[in-house]
């Protein structure tokens, strides 16, 4: 059974993710502050946790920062619908997700298997990876999107590799910049835009409704899962 640790300061919200948890299937540990999050999350070692960003003691922002220095625990952040900087900065720091408040309980429990599926994958061996229709031989530096071969630039190449091998995960521009350094020289992280146009423009039937690179407004890119 899978342990989720839900850290919020609003006791209504924390009973509501709980229940619908477990309902799930889920083990769940709460935390209603910054410190007592940092120390279950360190002590208890869940396999996802869920963090407010505001918190008393301890920002949110600050317990993932801490989290970050020693643990690659997937992170789903709990926003305001109005806080894009936060969600932005958590993306930056290492988050893996977020949900914004109000949220839908279903919706919090989807987002939670999708990245520990994302967890999952990334164990698997083998230097393949397939995402619905679309196959990268990673060695071989080869792209098939059914059965048409995609040729890739360097550069296009090793962003598609980083986004698909997390099908779902929100990259902001900064980290995917990050990805590809040591084939592209472009130091602003706007430069990412005209390398997804690229792509889209070769991986997509109608690069203007892209079915397989798919912008987050306000944060960055993702690749679609295969449900989508």
């Amino acid at each position: 059974m899978k342990t989720v640790l839900v850290v919020d300061d609003e006791p209504r919200i924390v009973e509501l993710a709980r229940d619908y948890l477990e309902h799930s299937g889920f083990a769940v540990i709460t935390a209603v502050d910054g410190p007592s999050a940092l120390t279950a999350a360190r002590v208890r070692k869940p396999d996802v946790l869920v963090l407010d960003l505001g918190l008393p003691g301890m920002d949110g922002l600050d317990v993932a920062r801490a989290i970050r220095r020693d643990s690659t625990m997937p992170i789903i952040m709990l926003t305001a619908r109005d806080d894009e900087l936060d969600r932005v900065l958590g993306l930056e720091i290492g988050a893996d997700d977020y949900v914004t408040k109000p949220f839908s309980p279903r919706e919090l429990v989807a987002r939670i298997r999708a990245i520990l599926r994302r967890v999952d994958r990334q164990d698997e061996p083998g230097d393949q990876i397939d995402v619905g229709d679309v196959t990268i031989d990673v060695a071989r530096m080869r792209v098939a999107v059914g059965s048409r071969l995609v040729d890739l630039t360097p550069t296009e190449f090793q962003l598609l590799v980083t986004l698909a091998r997390q099908p779902g995960r929100i990259f902001t521009r900064s980290q995917l910049l990050d990805s590809i350094h040591g084939v592209a020289f472009e130091s602003f992280e706007r430069a990412i835009d005209a390398h997804v146009k690229n792509l889209r423009r070769k991986l997509e039937d109608d690069p203007s409704r892209p079915r397989h690179v798919l912008t987050v407004y306000g944060v960055g890119y993702r690749f679609a899962e295969e449900q989508e």
